[in-house]
């Protein structure tokens, strides 16, 4: 049953799709936000206790104050903010409810989910990008032992544990590991520890790898993944690692067939990152009334956008999806 239309639909629940919706709302414009998980799924997903590169103030959505006694927020403090922001904003929320596809044209669209049809006269996509991982497409990696999240290291203290990549979240999870009593093995295609790791966490890292508390393959490919075991080749030769766990921490990306078939979003093909062709003054893609922001709007290229300048999306989007249903 489609309901009465409402001006605006925003896919994505996380804090950039709030800043839309409550953007949005502000303009005097009704919109509901729509999504196939929680609240701000993709903070639900981070390690406990996962401590934010930003400070608070770089958090903020809405000029809702971020209060804090510490110097930067953690997973659990964001957790709480972006709630309380939804409901001091009244934010009309349809949480667990995926989005399906999207038919019609400007000014009368109908998004469809699992649950219904939802008719509006525009549509945001904020659906950023941690819910598909980038896979190494190798035997075994569907294996129940092997994930591509990490969590937090305390069920496997005495365990050994491989972590794939050496990126800030492979960092992170290799030294949590290692300080919760596991044996950690990193395997990483580069010749060295990443030098994007942040500045506190990266000579950390390198101690604990000098001193062999972690042991690290460098310039090394994974062929396979066994119940008990992680193949590699090394630049000395093949070697079987023993591995109870498997952390795959290879980066995620944006969930394509959800922006290409399900929305028909045309995708930049001359940048090699596939974002979704916009308008950067106004965030409008190529397909008309539909509008994308935060890292979506980088496609593959997952470190162009932030919370931090991601939020400022929802104040250009208000403004030009307001001066267009108001022309119309």
């Amino acid at each position: 049953m489609i309901l009465e239309k409402l001006d605006a639909v925003v896919i994505g629940a996380g804090p950039v799709g709030l800043a839309c919706a409550l953007e949005i709302q502000r303009q005097g414009l009704t919109v509901v936000v729509v999504d196939k998980g929680a609240l701000v799924n993709s903070l639900v997903g981070y390690p406990t206790q996962m401590e934010f590169f930003s400070t608070p103030e770089l958090l903020e959505i809405g000029g809702h104050p971020f209060p804090m006694a510490s110097y930067k927020p953690h997973r659990e403090d964001a957790l709480d903010y972006y709630q309380r922001v939804a409901v001091a904003e009244k934010l009309d929320l349809r949480l667990y409810e995926r989005v399906i596809g999207l038919r019609g044209q400007a000014g009368d669209f109908v998004v469809e989910t699992a649950k219904g049809e939802i008719a509006t006269r525009a549509v945001v996509v904020a659906t950023g990008f941690f819910d598909v991982p980038n896979l190494m497409n190798i035997p075994g990696e569907g294996l129940p032992h092997v994930n591509h999240y990490y969590k937090e290291p305390y069920a496997h203290a005495d365990r050994e544990v491989v972590v794939v990549g050496a990126k800030n979240s492979s960092a992170k999870a290799a030294l949590a590991l290692t300080r919760a009593g596991a044996r950690v093995t990193m395997v990483v295609r580069g010749p060295e520890v990443a030098e994007t790791v942040k500045y506190w966490i990266r000579p950390d890292l390198l101690n604990r790898i000098k001193e062999g508390r972690i042991k690290a393959y460098f310039n090394t490919t994974i062929d396979a993944i066994t119940p008990h075991s992680v193949e590699i080749t090394t630049p000395n030769g093949p070697i079987s690692i023993k591995a109870d766990y498997v952390y795959a921490l290879t980066g995620y990306r944006p969930d394509y067939s959800l922006l290409v078939d399900m929305l028909a979003l045309p995708l930049n093909e001359n940048d090699p990152a596939l974002p979704p062709i916009f308008d950067v003054t106004t965030h409008e893609t190529a397909r008309p009334g539909v509008y994308v922001a935060g890292t979506v709007c980088g496609g593959l290229a997952t470190s162009r956008w932030f919370i931090e300048n991601g939020r400022h999306h929802a104040q250009l989007i208000a403004t030009a999806m307001t001066d267009t249903l108001v022309k119309a």
